[in-house]
């Protein structure tokens, strides 16, 4: 099975459309994997600290670009940005305070995985996504109460972050010490798992997706759709502001983008309205289905660069 998903993982962003399509068409199976979910996230950051190099990433690090400023746009300028620019259009209310709450959540923690997929640079999403992580129990509650009037309790999401984070690099960190040789060994066994892992909660997120949609259309449209132009529009900031090649531009884009929605979700518990959560929803359909039209993108344009 290990061999069989290894084989799979030039065709993962593919993969992950049909996860998510797969928890749509089949109520059942979303609802039976949703329990899954944190397990799913545990894994996928367990893999990514496993499988990304410790020279590059502290040579990541020493780069105030990486560092510094991607992590303050991802955690303050960009969720400040979209908050008042849906203010300023008049959208609704509903609206403003879950696209604000969307964009406040850090980076995706899949996201250096997708990157290693397209064969982009994983090691400027896994840095970020790290930092972003440690700002969020202050940077998260601060901006929802601004313009949502939300009381998060900081301890409880910092509580997560580190049970979640902390504890995938723990583990890594003995593997690395006690077992590198072996882990050099199961390279393609680590990327079967952290497929794995992506499929299992592509699916798991479409979890009450397809009642939603069916109940409320209109709504569940607007919501699809002003989805896609913000994640769409965060990955264009990113790759435009980054400076270098075509690999490090789309995965700032991606990191920038692609929002870890569920540990917010989780964080407010009751306090999420209703169409704040069809919206959290709607956000895993460009998470999912933007890989493929990159890996699209950047095949393409690698191909133009081959021709004599």
């Amino acid at each position: 099975m290990g061999r069989f998903l290894a084989r799979l993982m030039p065709h993962g962003p593919t993969l992950l459309i049909i996860g998510v399509f797969a928890g749509l068409a089949f109520p059942a199976l979303a609802d039976a994997v949703r329990p899954l979910m944190a397990a799913t996230i545990f894994v996928l950051v367990l893999g990514t600290f496993l499988r990304v190099d410790g020279g590059a990433f502290r040579q990541a690090l020493r780069r105030p670009l990486v560092s510094l400023l991607l992590p303050t746009l991802a955690m303050v300028a960009c969720p400040l940005l979209v908050g008042l620019a849906a203010q300023g259009s008049g959208s609704r209310a509903e609206l403003t305070i879950a696209l604000v709450l969307s964009v406040c959540a850090p980076p995706s923690s899949g996201t250096a995985a997708v990157a290693r997929m397209l064969r982009l640079d994983a090691t400027i999403p896994l840095a970020v996504t790290l930092l972003s992580m440690a700002l969020a129990p202050i940077t998260v509650p601060l901006i929802a109460a601004w313009f949502a009037g939300l009381a998060l309790d900081p301890l409880v999401l910092a509580a997560r972050l580190a049970l979640l984070v902390g504890g995938a690099g723990a583990t890594a960190l003995l593997l690395r010490r006690y077992a590198s040789e072996r882990l050099v060994q199961h390279s393609r066994a680590i990327d079967a798992a952290v497929l794995a892992a992506l499929l299992l909660f592509a699916i798991s997120t479409m979890a009450g997706v397809r009642a939603q949609i069916e109940a409320q259309p209109v709504a569940a449209l607007t919501c699809i759709g002003l989805a896609f132009a913000c994640n769409l529009g965060l990955q264009v900031f990113g790759a435009l502001l980054m400076p270098g090649g075509l690999t490090e531009r789309l995965s700032t884009g991606l990191t920038l983008g692609n929002r870890n929605v569920g540990l917010v979700w989780s964080a407010m518990g009751t306090a999420v309205s209703p169409m704040t959560v069809l919206f959290f929803a709607a956000t895993q359909f460009p998470i999912y289905m933007t890989p493929r039209l990159i890996e699209m993108l950047v095949r393409r344009m690698r191909k133009e660069n081959s021709a004599p």
